[in-house]
């Protein structure tokens, strides 16, 4: 028998699935997973307690395969994981199709000036004019970031007649490498960040690459906080470059209520909510994982597989 422990949680979505060499451990707290922790052979720690999800991936040493609903694996103790031998599957593409409608949402909003007709509502102010009048037909996007987020928003942005240019290290048409991009973001109506957070992508938007932005370009930042100077960006957007902001995600999170990006006119902040817009995550990842349990047993390889040194 191969033990899998897992959160309670999933158990209705899997636990009639499950084959005769599987012998499941369902936690239902924090404490019983650091309790049955060392037995997993098969592991689903996920928790909101992202230092109690390394503490019990520490005591896990039996551990040959852990899964995980996050798409970002950047809290995982990826080298220890690396150590001893563990393939860790993530959440990434689960999430994509409710964060890539979040996209076209953002820039809508923005576009449209919606959050003024919000205000003008809760005031029961009838306007006479539009406060944003930006179409987005024949405007240009820049989707940093191409993995199954950045993919599905580049489809969606197809039936609003955006040009979009993406960045890949392979490079090829209508695409820019790695080196080219910064040369490039005063081009750019919108600035779409949907990169892995990792070492390399860590503050890759600064005061510089914020000050070569156009004064009424967008930044839409659905990958991680840590991507963004987030100093810079305070400081940028009170000097009006780029011209509005939306950004999911902020460092810290929850964002502090004195924080100045709260009052800032040109900020939208969405609070990490693009990936929660949805009622099917768990499915999806049920699903996923049930899939992943057959290959795991044949001797197949698991998807989608974190590469352990890349950290995505």
């Amino acid at each position: 028998m191969t033990i899998l422990v897992m959160n309670a949680m999933v158990a209705p979505l899997v636990e009639s699935h499950l084959p005769d060499w599987v012998e499941p451990r369902f936690f239902h707290s924090t404490e019983e997973l650091l309790d049955f922790a060392p037995q997993a052979e098969i592991g689903w720690f996920d928790l909101h307690q992202r230092d109690q999800m390394a503490e019990a991936i520490g005591k896990a040493k039996q551990l040959k395969w852990l899964n995980s609903i996050y798409a970002g694996v950047d809290f995982f103790p990826l080298d220890l994981l690396r150590t001893r031998g563990v393939v860790l599957t993530n959440g990434v593409g689960i999430n994509a199709i409710t964060i890539a409608e979040y996209v076209v949402m953002a820039m809508l909003t923005v576009a449209k000036g919606y959050r003024e007709v919000v205000r003008a509502q809760d005031r029961h102010e009838w306007l006479l004019d539009s406060p944003g009048k930006v179409e987005l037909s024949g405007s240009r996007a820049l989707i940093l970031g191409y993995g199954a987020i950045g993919q599905l928003v580049e489809r969606r942005l197809a039936g609003f007649d955006v040009e979009v240019v993406k960045v890949r290290r392979s490079g090829g048409d209508g695409v820019l490498r790695p080196d080219q991009w910064r040369e490039q973001l005063g081009t750019f109506d919108w600035v779409i960040l949907a990169v892995p957070a990792t070492p390399e992508t860590d503050h890759m938007i600064c005061a510089a690459e914020l000050a070569a932005m156009k004064p009424d370009a967008t930044l839409i930042n659905i990958a991680r906080g840590s991507v963004i100077d987030q100093d810079a960006l305070v400081q940028a957007l009170k000097a009006g470059r780029p011209g509005q902001a939306f950004l999911d995600v902020t460092t810290p999170e929850p964002l502090p209520a004195n924080h100045p990006l709260w009052s800032l006119p040109n900020a939208h902040i969405t609070m990490h909510l693009s990936g929660r817009a949805q009622t099917k995550m768990f499915q999806r990842s049920a699903t996923r994982f049930l899939e992943n349990l057959g290959r795991f047993h044949r001797g197949e390889r698991l998807e989608p597989q974190v590469d352990l040194s890349l950290g995505y």
